[in-house]
């Protein structure tokens, strides 16, 4: 009989340890993915969607993207939005489930990373403790993540060896998975979500917090576990 394993898929969003008022929160997004769901057919769409507006093998990146940033400085907003809802839409359709650990770090009375380190740490543990049976379901957890903060691939080593006997950690390219860029929209999702008022790139983006909320967050957050 085939083992049956989850694939988690992390990304974060926010400076570790860097306590900014202005954004204070910090994000990690875990897609999961029950390995059995043969998700092929929904990588090979949205790789022809990305391929049709002229970006060949490429690696969305929904912050920079919403920014008009990095290598989306002189992309029109019609060509960037395309490329929003086919991710967008990739990750609505999914058969995958997320959970998103937030922690504000200025509830943090000292400000410092082991500070940090240590509420983030209980905010992961708090949320896989509660969803304990769903991930004990799976004979083996393979996490995989970029380590583009390794204070956070610590923590994530430590609570999933501490909670679970079956884990595997791989390092990854974000190119190298789509549900990578899932992760990271579900990230950059969240964190808007949260906010009392929409940045200038965001509102040209989503047009106001309600719209966001009606017609990005609302499925997206359908998927949470």
């Amino acid at each position: 009989m085939k083992e049956k394993v989850l694939s988690v898929f992390i990304d974060e969003s926010g400076d570790f340890g860097q306590y900014n008022p202005a954004s204070p929160n910090y994000y990690v997004a875990m897609v999961l993915h029950n390995q059995e769901m043969d998700i092929s057919k929904n990588i090979e769409a949205l790789e022809r969607q990305v391929s049709n507006w002229g970006y060949l093998e490429h690696t969305i990146h929904t912050g920079p993207l919403i920014r008009r940033e990095s290598v989306y400085k002189n992309d029109l907003r019609e060509q960037r939005k395309a490329l929003f809802n086919a991710l967008y839409h990739f990750t609505r359709l999914l058969d995958i489930q997320y959970i998103c650990p937030m922690i504000n770090q200025g509830e943090c009375a000292e400000k410092s990373k082991l500070a940090y380190t240590d509420k983030l740490t209980k905010e992961i543990a708090n949320q896989l403790r509660a969803k304990f049976d769903y991930f004990s379901a799976f004979e083996k957890i393979i996490v995989y993540y970029d380590y583009g903060q390794v204070e956070l691939a610590q923590i994530l080593v430590s609570v999933f060896n501490t909670m679970f006997s079956n884990v595997e950690f791989r390092k990854i390219e974000t190119n190298q998975y789509k549900l990578s860029q899932a992760a990271d929209l579900i990230c950059t999702v969240e964190a808007i979500a949260q906010k009392n008022v929409l940045t200038k790139s965001e509102s040209e983006f989503f047009h106001s917090k309600n719209d966001f909320k009606k017609n990005i967050y609302k499925n997206i957050s359908k998927k949470k576990l």
